[in-house]
């Protein structure tokens, strides 16, 4: 804090403010270098095979909001007076009594966290059981198919796209990154927290699960034998699968889908970024 802040009272909050001066204090070890290869506390394994915290972390006010409003529980805050005063209708939530907003100036914070944090408030949640493919299943009529989408920027731009564009329910199948890193949930705006997914623990055979469920899974392909996406969206439930920047989907993944559809190119463009092409599907349907 500054000689400058005007601190306001805080009894309405549901919060406990607590004020932090020094930067090494234990109670924010939460939210310490969160830019460290070897000590960040958003990662579940840590190199040299070590376990991780794996926590949630969200950074800045709508983010912060949206993990209020998730069923990732914040289990401390850790921000500068300012957010705390915008954030201040939200933390009078009874289901955050006691939770710790832990206040500091803006160079505490920096030493703290790495580096200097322009949107000056980080939310820490515990990861929650996760969600069976089932579950994020049963009441959705429109679900994204992940494969091998490994690229963090992508997998929080799918989300947001999601999230706008009335898809129901991500899955994820093999070899894609973890959505809760703290660059998907950025990128993201925090849907990720939000729009509910699942990590596919028999892929690709859980392509079955979903065509039983009565969905037609469509592959986002180029590729020869693909039609055009808007002969692929109209029935009731439908499963779009996108795969890795470049390769795309493996074939033997396309040979389980009901369809392979494309979205019509011009001047000789081949393909679209995964997100890209993620949302020009995800708008095809609602359309």
């Amino acid at each position: 804090m500054t000689s400058t802040d005007a601190v306001r009272p805080t009894d309405h909050l549901a919060v406990d403010v607590i004020d932090i001066v020094d930067p090494s204090d234990p109670r924010i070890d939460d939210f310490r270098d969160l830019n460290s290869v070897d000590r960040r506390p958003d990662v579940p394994a840590l190199p040299g095979g070590r376990v991780g915290k794996g926590l949630v972390i969200a950074e800045g006010v709508l983010v912060a909001q949206r993990m209020i409003a998730s069923r990732f529980s914040p289990h401390a805050f850790f921000g500068v007076d300012r957010r705390l005063d915008e954030l201040a209708s939200d933390l009078e939530n009874p289901a955050l009594a006691g939770v710790p907003f832990y206040r500091a100036s803006a160079e505490v914070m920096a030493e703290v966290i790495g580096f200097h944090l322009n949107r000056g408030v980080l939310a820490a949640a515990r990861r929650p059981v996760e969600l069976s493919v089932p579950e994020v299943i049963e009441n959705a009529r429109t679900v994204a198919v992940l494969e091998g989408v490994n690229d963090h920027e992508n997998i929080g731009s799918i989300f947001r796209n999601a999230a706008g564009l009335g898809v129901d329910a991500v899955i994820f199948g093999t070899g894609c990154a973890d959505p809760l890193y703290r660059r998907c949930v950025r990128v993201s705006m925090g849907h990720a927290l939000l729009v509910p997914f699942a990590r596919s623990q028999a892929w690709p055979a859980d392509l079955d699960l979903l065509r039983s469920a009565g969905f037609t899974t469509v592959a986002l392909t180029p590729g020869e034998g693909s039609v055009p996406l808007a002969e692929a969206v109209t029935d009731d439930r439908v499963a779009f699968l996108v795969g890795a920047e470049g390769p795309g989907l493996a074939e033997h993944t396309m040979r389980r889908c009901d369809v392979r559809a494309r979205i019509p190119m011009s001047r000789g463009t081949d393909s679209l970024n995964v997100a890209t092409a993620a949302a020009v599907a995800f708008y095809e349907r609602a359309r």
